[in-house]
């Protein structure tokens, strides 16, 4: 009996983009932050310099398609939450922030460690090799239609 590897179309993609998510939100739930909270935060954390909130919104919003007032929110929130705090033009990330960023992340590792275990390499190369072109063209359908 052989089986066939069912084929990636966007359903597939879907599924496994929320699927992963559904763990990294479980997660963040127990940190005290959402998905979106947790993006906005590790941008500024990433970030080769300090970032106005403009340039962090076109960041957040060129990764997640989110609408810029709600980037806006989030960022509100983080300042709320004393994750980042101002200095007038730029925001930057609290130690709190940072902890909390590394917390989250040193929970998923071993999550994520099992996800992604002993899938070979070339079928990973396959796979960021398809998604990267699916992204580039998902991207420049959604720049034509705005």
């Amino acid at each position: 009996m052989t089986t066939t590897a069912p084929l990636a179309d966007a359903r597939a993609l879907g599924l496994a983009h929320y699927a992963a998510r559904g763990v990294l939100e479980h997660v963040l739930a127990r940190h005290g932050i959402t998905f979106q909270q947790q993006i906005a935060l590790r941008t500024a954390i990433t970030a080769d310099a300090p970032q106005t909130p403009d340039d962090l919104v076109a960041q957040i919003r060129g990764s997640l398609k989110a609408d810029p007032a709600d980037i806006r929110a989030t960022l509100d929130e983080l300042l709320a939450k004393q994750l980042l705090v101002s200095d007038g033009t730029h925001l930057h990330p609290t130690d709190a922030g940072r902890e909390l960023t590394a917390a989250a992340g040193a929970e998923t590792a071993p999550i994520s460690a099992r996800i992604w275990g002993g899938i070979p390499a070339e079928d990973l190369a396959a796979a960021g090799r398809v998604l990267a072109l699916v992204t580039e063209r998902a991207n420049a359908e959604l720049a034509a239609l705005t």
